[in-house]
């Protein structure tokens, strides 16, 4: 299934230490989770900070939702969540 990014809004997540931002499955919101160890890993020069991950995130924001597109797959009973880590870089 393909997603579509028409919402640019991203956002720090501090409890997971990572960004989260939205994909769309048709009219099915899908929260898609980045997390730090990614970014410093697209973006080694990253500060771990929210302003830092945040900039990571935007630099390589379209590397990012080619990822999300390839790993997503729609959840058990419209269970809408991704979550990409290091490896999927």
């Amino acid at each position: 299934m393909s997603l579509s990014f028409p919402n640019p809004s991203r956002s720090f997540e501090p409890e997971g230490n990572r960004i989260l931002f939205w994909g769309y499955d048709s009219v099915i919101e899908v929260s898609i989770f980045v997390e730090a160890d990614a970014l410093q890993k697209l973006v080694p020069t990253m500060t771990r900070t929210e302003a830092g991950l945040l900039e990571a995130f935007d630099t390589v924001r379209a590397r990012i939702e080619e990822v999300a597109s390839k790993v997503y797959v729609r959840g058990a009973k419209g269970a809408c969540t991704c979550i990409l880590g290091r490896d999927a870089f």
